[in-house]
């Protein structure tokens, strides 16, 4: 039969024939929409964001509130004495009836055109007050680090469930396609009492799980391709095994998916992000003013800055941890709290200034959450004398950027930093909020496990209007 005159066998073959071939444009349209999607490609968010990326300087421990941003001089007047009954009670793990008030030696001035009181523990902090928006009023639910950890993180004070950063990869995915979308980078010495699994994505599928970073100059290994080994090779050996691994998926598989996944994006860092892990590129100045190559501040100011530099290519959530390892190596102050928060202001604060200094020069501080805090604070009261114990029913976090008011302190605790009085703020009320600056609403951003909608706040938590521009 004449090929002008073939009759269409099949419903590729008519698609592709009428309307002169048109038809095939359309098939071929169909076929795209049904192409899988990466589970990171961007998603829209629920309604217009004043902040598309987050970085979290998560101080392991619990920073004391009223040695940084919380002044408390009736603290000071009472040093030495035991607790007034007219302040309540509250549950420690080693403050007991023997222990008497602590008053600090440290001093309070106000800075800034906001007048913001900040101690001069963090000197560099206090020169970015306008920039901070300062939650005195913070309380959670436990007093043990792992538990009080698990919570900040991921709104339960269980493991198991997913962290912030899996959250918002889920609900919003990557601008990048060369980078994951949540990086964590810990300290280098050592988890915090909770351990890894306070990262973690939980039951969300494992495409969300969190990269973690190494500490050092290269905190991502064998990120060069092997010598002798071309950029084609490796990309016919990528897609080789990706090929191979589509010939065994059955069904849905979201743990291969993820694995598979991540040899593509492990390729792509290989070929196209080098340069964003080599600091040395910056210019000095820059340099100097996180703090990189002095022996205090340049590990904590590397990853600073590595955190700037994954925003600008698109990671969604960066978390930069100060302290791990457990005691002195921690904001963990039992014993000596002037040494202890002397030795980790020292590593942190020019750094955690340096950052948003650098982010709001790069028109980046208005679309870019930076919140500053630990799992709880430190008690009013001392331990073996110079210490202070677990406080977690008021303390202090800061949050900047991203539609949050500068220049302000918002709540209170009591006259001595015993508990939080004024506007208190849960965990998930701080989750809610930071939830609304990305554009996505508590109750949209859910996940079915197990026959019930998880999400983040797990309760309903409480969008904190009064301090958003």
């Amino acid at each position: 039969m004449p090929e002008h005159i073939r009759c269409a066998r099949n419903r590729r073959d008519f698609l592709t024939d009428c309307f002169c071939g048109f038809g095939g444009f359309a098939f071929s349209a169909l076929g795209a929409q049904g192409a899988p999607k990466s589970p990171l490609a961007p998603k829209p968010p629920h309604f217009p964001a004043k902040a598309k990326a987050m970085i979290f300087l998560f101080q392991a421990g619990g920073p004391s509130h009223v040695e940084t941003f919380d002044p408390k001089p009736l603290l000071n007047k009472l040093h030495g004495q035991k607790r007034p009954d007219a302040f309540g009670k509250v549950e420690y793990q080693n403050v007991n009836a023997n222990s008497r008030l602590l008053g600090t030696k440290r001093t309070f001035a106000r800075y800034g055109k906001s007048g913001l009181e900040v101690s001069d523990l963090l000197p560099r902090q206090a020169k970015i007050a306008d920039d901070l928006c300062v939650l005195r009023s913070m309380h959670g639910d436990m007093v043990v680090h792992s538990a009080a950890q698990y919570q900040l993180m991921s709104g339960r004070v269980i493991p198991g469930f997913p962290a912030m950063g899996s959250w918002l990869a889920y609900g919003l995915g990557t601008e990048s396609d060369s980078l994951p979308a949540y990086v964590v980078m810990p300290d280098p010495h050592g988890a915090p009492e909770a351990g890894q699994p306070v990262y973690t994505n939980g039951f969300l599928p494992a495409s969300f799980q969190p990269a973690m970073f190494r500490a050092g100059n290269r905190p991502v290994l064998n990120l060069d391709l092997p010598k002798g080994i071309a950029y084609e090779r490796r990309r016919k050996t990528v897609d080789f095994i990706r090929q191979l691994n589509d010939a065994n998926l059955l069904g849905e598989d979201e743990e291969f998916q993820a694995r598979m996944s991540a040899y593509d994006t492990a390729f792509k860092m290989q070929t196209e992000a080098p340069e964003i892990f080599d600091v040395s590129n910056e210019p000095q100045e820059t340099l100097d003013l996180y703090g990189v190559g002095k022996p205090q501040t340049d590990d904590y100011g590397r990853r600073c800055l590595l955190a700037r530099r994954l925003v600008e290519k698109g990671v969604r959530f960066i978390c930069v941890v100060a302290g791990g390892g457990g005691g002195e190596t921690e904001w963990d102050a039992h014993s000596d709290i002037e040494k202890n928060h002397s030795r980790m202001a020292a590593l942190t604060d020019q750094p955690t200034a340096a950052l948003i200094t650098d982010l709001k020069r790069r028109g980046l501080l208005d679309s870019t959450i930076v919140l500053w805090g630990g799992e709880f604070g430190r008690s009013p009261e001392s331990e073996r004398g110079t210490g202070r114990d677990h406080h977690n029913t008021g303390f202090s976090m800061w949050v900047s950027g991203g539609g949050f008011r500068g220049g302000m302190a918002y709540g209170a605790t009591d006259d001595i930093g015993l508990k939080a009085t004024v506007e208190p703020v849960h965990f998930r009320d701080l989750h809610a909020t930071l939830l609304n600056q990305m554009g996505l609403t508590q109750d949209g951003l859910s996940y079915l496990h197990q026959g019930r909608r998880e999400r983040l706040t797990e309760v309903h938590g409480r969008i904190l209007k009064d301090i958003l521009t």
